[in-house]
């Protein structure tokens, strides 16, 4: 995933897709094209999941056929069968493509609060969306770390590897919840999940675990293509979902590095 890494400065979270300068929608701007659509299924086909042996899907509809109204064109509707750490594996997955499309000056938002209609597409669950739209170059982000997210020191205990926790910090979250701790333990990276309830900004109260949960998918997906940029080996260990306990975090991923 190391051609991943240079998009991660780039992304950013369109909350509104629009022309800043004349303040209308995609209207203004060029439209995504039946082949870029063509190819954006293809590519979700190439993505290897966190977990194989769990079935997932996309389905990409109009914006107005989803009860979003952001501007944006398209929405692509994310499906799963609901396994062990269904929404984790979807939220890696759904990075990945996120990553991609920046690479096709297609704007995204993950869009947690979206519904569809479609709550059922191939045998599988409707889980989350990302909203989708062709948008001006200059109108991704120039300077990642002028960004609004945790200092380092609030969501990574260690000092080893402090390069990739400056990076893997800008991951996005619902409502920027950033639910993520990360503690070095020797040669192991331990990935845990604040499990606080409640409501955050747009996001209802009783969605905030279900979010996290795909949130922490998505910082997981970062993680590993910093620790590929950096040439650094691992292997990593996906851990089962823990809601029923009542500690604060969830130990959610392990990785080892290979000294």
């Amino acid at each position: 995933m190391k051609e991943l890494y240079p998009l991660i400065f780039k992304r950013k979270s369109f909350h509104l897709f629009r022309n800043n300068k004349t303040k209308e929608y995609h209207k203004d701007f060029n439209t995504i094209t039946n082949l870029e659509l063509d190819e954006i299924y293809a590519k979700f086909q190439t993505i290897t999941p966190l977990i194989k042996d769990i079935k997932v899907d996309i389905k990409i509809v109009k914006e107005f056929e989803t009860n979003s109204k952001r501007g944006a064109e398209y929405a692509i509707l994310f499906y799963s069968e609901k396994k062990e750490n269904y929404l984790q594996n979807i939220g890696f997955i759904g990075e990945i493509l996120d990553l991609y499309l920046v690479d096709k000056n297609i704007g995204t938002l993950w869009y947690g609060v979206g519904k569809t209609k479609d709550t059922k597409y191939n045998g599988l669950e409707f889980v989350t969306m990302m909203l989708i739209c062709k948008v001006p170059k200059d109108s991704f982000r120039k300077d990642m770390f002028a960004s609004k997210r945790k200092e380092v020191s609030k969501m990574w205990s260690g000092s080893k590897y402090l390069d990739i926790a400056n990076i893997v910090r800008f991951a996005p979250s619902s409502c920027n919840t950033q639910p993520w701790k990360v503690l070095e333990k020797a040669n192991i990276l331990e990935v845990y999940r604040f499990k606080k309830e409640g409501k955050r900004g747009i996001m209802p109260e009783g969605r905030v675990i279900y979010q996290n949960l795909i949130d922490i998918g998505i910082f997981f997906c970062f993680t590993l293509i910093v620790l590929d940029h950096f040439n650094i080996p691992y292997k990593y260990k996906v851990l089962p979902d823990s809601e029923d306990n009542k500690d604060e975090l969830s130990l959610d991923f392990e990785i080892e590095i290979i000294e």
